[in-house]
């Protein structure tokens, strides 16, 4: 990456803006801008999470806010209520209270000085979710959004459910969250007496939200309030949608791009969960000067040539050697001026010869072999190797390919299927079998079959009875050379990516066809973009290393299998303000491979924060079991100021269990 120290204009920093709320909250806020912007007023861009601006997204801020600021824009990052060093309290994600806040934060800025009335929204994760959901809302001055790895869709499409199954990340993400928000704001900002009232306060009132999301195992209002799917009409904001293909959150740009009516540009490239100008695997791609393109052409009225960019534009991924973790993926960029696109032709391959049948009663364990549901620590958490789970699956392999294809889009797999229970799942996944046997995961989908029809309203399966059900696998775009084949690999246990079925199951195949995007191969790039920049990096010193784990265990006496990851993410001290930081997560997935109801999650974090003979630490541990009716989720936080306990509090919930 290519650092930038010189800028057309001067910045200026504010460490800790506040921002008043309508009922007296004091919102924190990490404001950059040009030193001369009240006699040259500029566009504000607004990001707005709950990850700690002073600690915890810190690193991204540092590349990214400072570069907007230096060429010609406020920008501003606000620790959301009850997060960070802002006031308040969070009570869930994506709720009335955040988006309001987000909003008056908009005309707050405004309405300042220092702003010509031009404001954009970015953010990736949370903050690309609710710079889309603010945009619903259509506060008057926001005029564009970048919305990096999100979702339009809240129940099908996030970290809670996926074709209706339960996402393991469910209960992970419950976990992450209770952590991150345990933390205190930095008695330099809030005050030596001020913030530890402001701790306690939160800590008493924090929740674990795994609770609330599985009380909500349909895609009912709950789910529908803040996904924009519901009305793609209301977003009036230019939306550039930005993903990565080793993310989770691959749909969305597609989405965007099919169903915006507002000004819409989607990018895809081959990146985990990060900003693209630091992503990786690489390429990576000057995602700044792509942004204020953006900015510059919505918020400052300047023909930057944006409106004629195709509407979609991805990396096709080459085949390579299947690997859990991947520093480059060497392929090339395509563009489509539309999209859907009219290149794109679909191909039906029939997977059950007429007459035949197929028998998916998979083991437990199947699903070792997924990586994680978001990859995120540029460590071992990519899709392996597929042939242990192609092992315990029903697997359709088709004939060697003899020239290369590129399949770019949604692959879908339409079934006619019986179940020997009530309710059961199905997994399908789509793999490149290399000449030697090696398989790569191309794209995968999964489908809780009571909801083949709808996700509000589930229909049981009659057991014996033959119903047809479709299957959407995410959106890929991936190469598939000559002398390699396709293999469709089915499962009905798919560990630990969802939750399995309350009974072993037992699947009949009748019919299957497999319906493939094909796209004309690209013979390079058919777009180009600028290689990375970033302002001045983070200044710091480095504590303890990080490092990652990942084991996965059998004990032969019991049959237990193991899941054992422990994410150090190790301790850096900041050069500036001198506040150590540092974190630990350690998950543990179990599972016997004949017992649904034997599967365990268990988490473990640590957060650590200190200065100059101060310190604080917070320990959360969560775990979750289930029985055929319910679901049994724990969890406890214990915080420490020094090595003494100044506080603790235990949850334990018991959710019925919807068997549809």
């Amino acid at each position: 990456m290519k650092i930038v120290t010189e800028f057309p204009r001067k910045i200026v920093e504010f460490p800790d803006m506040g921002i008043i709320m309508p009922d007296g909250c004091r919102l924190s806020a990490r404001v950059w801008m040009p030193a001369d912007a009240v006699d040259d007023p500029v566009p504000a861009i607004l990001e707005h999470l709950p990850y700690r601006k002073r600690d915890g997204t810190i690193y991204r801020d540092q590349l990214t806010h400072p570069y907007f600021a230096g060429n010609g824009y406020a920008s501003i990052r606000v620790d959301m209520r009850g997060n960070g060093d802002s006031e308040g309290l969070m009570d869930d994600e994506y709720s009335e209270q955040e988006l309001q806040d987000a909003c008056d934060v908009i005309a707050w800025a405004a309405a300042q000085p220092w702003c010509n009335g031009n404001v954009g929204m970015m953010g990736i994760s949370w903050g690309g979710f609710n710079c889309l959901q603010v945009a619903a809302k259509q506060p008057a001055a926001l005029k564009a959004v970048i919305s990096l790895c999100s979702t339009v869709d809240r129940y099908a499409d996030d970290i809670h459910y996926k074709g209706g199954c339960l996402l393991i990340e469910n209960f992970g993400w419950a976990s992450t969250m209770l952590s991150y928000s345990s933390r205190p704001p930095d008695p330099l900002l809030a005050g030596d007496n001020r913030w530890r009232e402001l701790w306690l306060t939160r800590l008493e009132n924090q929740p674990f939200l795994a609770p609330l999301w599985l009380k909500h195992q349909h895609r009912d209002a709950y789910w529908k309030r803040g996904s924009i799917c519901e009305d793609y009409s209301a977003i009036h904001a230019a939306v550039l949608s930005i993903g990565g293909w080793h993310d989770g959150y691959r749909n969305t740009i597609s989405h965007l791009a099919a169903n915006i009516e507002a000004p819409v540009k989607g990018i895809v490239g081959p990146w985990i969960h990060k900003y693209p100008h630091y992503a990786a695997p690489e390429p990576r791609i000057g995602f700044l000067q792509e942004a204020l393109r953006w900015w510059d052409r919505w918020l400052k009225d300047i023909d930057t040539g944006v409106e004629a960019d195709p509407a979609y534009r991805a990396y096709v991924m080459d085949s390579v050697r299947p690997a859990r973790w991947h520093p480059e993926r060497p392929g090339r960029w395509v563009a489509e001026s539309e999209w859907p696109s009219p290149n794109i032709r679909t191909q039906e391959i029939e997977l059950i010869a007429e007459g035949k049948h197929a028998i998916v009663a998979s083991p437990q364990s199947c699903g070792l072999a997924g990586g994680e549901y978001f990859p995120f620590t540029f460590g071992p958490e990519l899709p392996g190797d597929q042939r242990p789970d192609d092992a315990l699956s029903v697997c359709f392999d088709q004939p060697v390919l003899t020239e290369a294809v590129d399949i770019v889009g949604a692959p879908e797999v339409l079934v006619r299927v019986s179940s020997d229970r009530c309710q059961a799942n199905i997994a399908l996944r789509l793999c490149d079998v290399h000449p030697d046997g090696a398989s790569e995961l191309i794209s995968y989908g999964v489908l809780n079959l009571t909801h083949r029809n709808s996700h509000e309203f589930p229909e049981a399966l009659v057991p014996g009875e033959t119903v047809s059900a479709r299957v959407v696998l995410d959106q890929c775009a991936y190469s598939v050379p000559a002398g390699h084949r396709l293999r469709v690999a089915i499962s009905n246990s798919y560990w630990p990516m969802i939750w399995p079925s309350p009974e072993p199951v037992r699947l009949e195949l009748s019919a299957a066809t497999l319906t493939l995007p094909l796209r004309p191969p690209a013979t390079g790039d058919e777009v180009t973009f600028p290689a990375p920049e970033g302002a001045t990096p983070w200044a710091t010193e480095t504590v303890r290393a990080a490092n990652s784990e990942r084991h996965v265990d059998r004990d032969e006496k019991t049959g237990m299998i193991t899941l054992s990851i422990v994410d150090d993410f190790g301790e850096v001290r900041d050069l500036q303000h001198s506040l150590a930081n540092g974190n630990i997560a350690r998950e543990t997935w179990a599972i016997h491979p004949d017992n649904p109801l034997s599967a365990s999650g268990k988490t473990h974090w640590t957060q650590t924060l200190s200065r100059n003979g101060w310190s604080v630490r917070t320990e959360t541990f969560a775990e979750m079991r289930s029985d055929v009716q319910s679901f049994m989720v724990s969890a406890r936080i214990e915080a420490y100021e020094g090595e003494k306990l100044v506080f603790e509090r235990n949850f334990v919930e018991k959710i019925p269990r919807a068997l549809l």
